[in-house]
Formats: C-alpha cells, structure tokens, sequence
C-alpha cells in the first residue's frame, strides 16, 4: 500500500529547516495543527499526516485488529519515516499521539532526535497512586455513549475536551473534526486510546522529551504531566497558560513557541 496516501502524508516548510513531524490525537486529524504550522513553517520542515482512521486517510488501510492497539499506529509512523527517508527528526504527538511517539522513537530511536508531548497522558484511568482523571466506570460510559450515539457523543464532548466555553467557534471546530470521521473506526480509536496504559514505556523513551501541558485540562490534569515528567529520565516540563487539552488550537503561539525552543535548543 502507498505510505503517503495511506496516511495522507503533506510535507510543507523551510525545506532546509529543522525537520519537525507532527502527530495528531484521538479524533482529531492534522487539519487541528494549522495554526501551529502556520507559526513554524518559516523556519521548520515540517511532515503532516492522519492515522488511518482519521482525516483524509485511506479508509481501504483501516484493519480493526491492527488499530485495537497503539502498536498499530506506531508502525505507521515507522513506515512513514522509512518511505520519506526521515533523519534527525523531532516527533511531536498531541495527547495519544504523544504515547504513539513514545513507541515509535522507542522502537527505532535512531531516526528521532527529539520528542514532544503535547497534553499526553499514559493511562487514563485512576490506579493505586496514579490518578489519570477518570474511573473505570466514566470510561465505560464514555464508550457506551460513543456505541449508542458517536455524533450525538461528539457534540457533548467536544466543548470539555476543548475547554473554551468563551470561544464557541473552537468548540464547533473540534465537534466537525469528530463527525468527519468514519464512527466505526473512531469507537476503536477510542477503545485503544482510553483502555491504553504506557506508563511502564516512560522510562524506556531514549531521546531528549519536552512534556507539555496546559494549567487546566478536564482530559489530561496537571497530576498527569507530573507523572509523565517524573518518570521519563531527564525530561523536561512547561505548563502553558491555556485551557483544554488542545492548546495547539486555542493557544497556538505559546504551544509553537515552546516546540520551537525545544527543538532549536542544544
């Protein structure tokens, strides 16, 4: 199968620059990055893609097996540095895109260079020390509510995901992101995604980590990123002063700011 259409690959930016690939979360597609690329593409190379299931990916690549775990995701992040010949590259994923770049840049650290975690969160669900945001029952509902009515659930959820009740126009934006994918393949995005728990792949990422959360965020609390940072050895942490869990859309310059930072510095 063709990488670049599978996962709807766009490369755009300095050709000369940096190179930076930016990984999108659950539900949402590379569309949700614009402002963001739109601040760093003067300077920056920068690689664009969906996961298959999302966006404007191929949905002839869609296998339910495969996407039931975030392996699968991280494969094709894999398959896409090889198919492009990407070097020295720094990945950086938002929310369950972050764990997916925490395998990948596991699995063959020799491509990366560096990673950033934008709002991630290895486990959500609570555990004995751990607290995630969520227990095992808000989360079964939140599938069973996906199961019985996805659009219905997409319009709920998007404002708390979001997090920007003044600015309703954000709000509607994330809803139509939900809604354009396939409902099907977004209940086992979400499955994977939010049964997921990384936290034993922490310690094991190999490269220079940026940790980056938002001062409130009812997806990915503030407990979380210090956890994350805790056991990722040498990482670093910078909360943003936004709301939400997607401050790529709702704080664009203070989350391109930091990314930019972080992969200019030594």
């Amino acid at each position: 199968m063709d990488v670049r259409a599978r996962n709807n690959i766009q490369v755009v930016g300095a050709a000369d620059g940096p190179l930076i690939m930016l990984a999108h979360g659950f539900g949402c597609d590379q569309r949700l990055w614009r402002l963001v690329v739109h601040r760093l593409e003067p300077d920056f190379r920068l690689v664009l893609f969906d996961h298959v299931g999302s966006g404007a990916s191929d949905p002839a690549a869609w296998d339910a097996q495969k996407y039931s775990s975030l392996t699968g995701y991280a494969s094709d992040v894999l398959d896409i540095v090889r198919e492009l010949d990407l070097r020295d590259v720094a990945f950086v994923g938002h929310s369950v895109g972050a764990m997916i770049g925490a395998l990948a840049t596991t699995a063959e650290p020799g491509r990366f260079a560096k990673l950033v975690m934008l709002t991630p969160s290895p486990r959500y669900i609570d555990d004995a020390g751990y607290r995630g945001g969520f227990s095992r029952s808000d989360i079964d509902e939140l599938l069973e509510s996906m199961e019985l009515n996805y659009l219905g659930w997409s319009r709920e959820m998007a404002p708390v995901i979001m997090g920007t009740p003044d600015r309703p126009d954000l709000q509607e934006e994330l809803t139509a992101t939900f809604c354009r994918n396939d409902p099907a393949h977004a209940r086992v995005f979400a499955r994977t995604t939010f049964l997921s728990d990384n936290r034993a792949d922490l310690a094991r990422i190999p490269l220079p980590t940026l940790v980056l959360e938002c001062s409130v965020d009812a997806i990915a609390p503030r407990e979380v990123g210090a956890y994350v940072h805790e056991h990722i050895p040498g990482s670093q942490l910078i909360t943003l002063d936004a709301t939400g869990h997607c401050p790529q859309v709702s704080a664009p310059d203070a989350t391109a700011s930091a990314i930019s930072a972080f992969v200019r510095s030594a």
